[in-house]
């Protein structure tokens, strides 16, 4: 029609291009942004070498530091404060992590977490096996305290429960130990929960919830990775013999 103004295509591909060219834009900002970010966090990860030991008295803490740094059996007692030493778990000079045995004494446990929680790359709860039975309340109740602390929580450091002492024949199977223990922090969760906020985890600085809310408690709701290794720093020979710590090994070689 004479007169029509309708625009021609050449006229018309600026106008097209400049959404794909802003979508593209976006995309390429998006990524960027999203590998700032792992940067960011990977980094702050590498600056955490800490791999702490943590349990109750007696669960063989200190007997498995020495092994693991020197594979040496030694006789140990009941430690007042913390012991830290380099371990590399290769031949690879940049493969190493800091390992800091803390007190397992009530009264001096928390203070020694609150201490070296932000630098801990990775936790070791170390059980007595043997005595799991009679300590499942109090086993249960220091872990709860570990996982709803506010840092611990932020950092989901890796968790590894190391059942020892299994060169005895009373001792409990990791299996059984991490059943026991769900139901445990599953009971604790709930009583927890219903307490008033004065009387519940405020003291590590965490949250009353653990895991997710009207689900019966398991260890694979937790924002950190959590396994279970059987070991013992003992060994089945005793003093003159090896320990048996291949599993625990393998696993601080994964995370260092």
């Amino acid at each position: 029609m004479a007169g029509s103004s309708e625009p021609q295509p050449e006229a018309l591909r600026p106008a097209m291009a400049a959404p794909a060219l802003l979508s593209v834009l976006l995309a390429l900002l998006a990524v960027a942004v999203t590998i700032l970010l792992w940067r960011l966090v990977q980094g702050r990860r590498s600056r955490r070498r800490a791999v702490l030991l943590l349990g109750l008295c007696d669960a063989g803490k200190t007997l498995l530091f020495a092994r693991l740094l020197t594979g040496r059996y030694r006789d140990t007692q009941t430690s007042i404060t913390e012991s830290s030493a380099l371990y590399r778990v290769s031949k690879d000079k940049s493969a190493n992590v800091t390992l800091i045995d803390l007190p397992g004494h009530e009264s001096l446990r928390l203070h020694f977490l609150e201490r070296f929680k932000a630098a801990a790359r990775a936790i070791v709860f170390v059980v007595d096996s043997v005595a799991f039975q009679r300590e499942v309340k109090d086993v249960a109740e220091f872990l709860y305290q570990v996982l709803v602390d506010g840092t611990v929580l932020k950092n989901a450091p890796a968790l590894l429960i190391a059942c020892n002492k299994q060169d005895v024949t009373m001792a409990k199977s990791s299996k059984l130990i991490q059943q026991q223990l769900e139901k445990e922090l599953n009971t604790l969760r709930v009583t927890r929960s219903a307490a008033p906020s004065s009387l519940d985890g405020s003291a590590t600085g965490g949250p009353a919830q653990l895991g997710k809310k009207g689900k019966d408690f398991d260890f694979s709701q937790l924002p950190m990775k959590v396994e279970f290794v059987e070991c013992s720093a003992r060994g089945s020979k005793g003093e003159d013999g090896d320990a048996d710590c291949e599993a625990l090994e393998k696993w601080l070689a994964k995370i260092a």
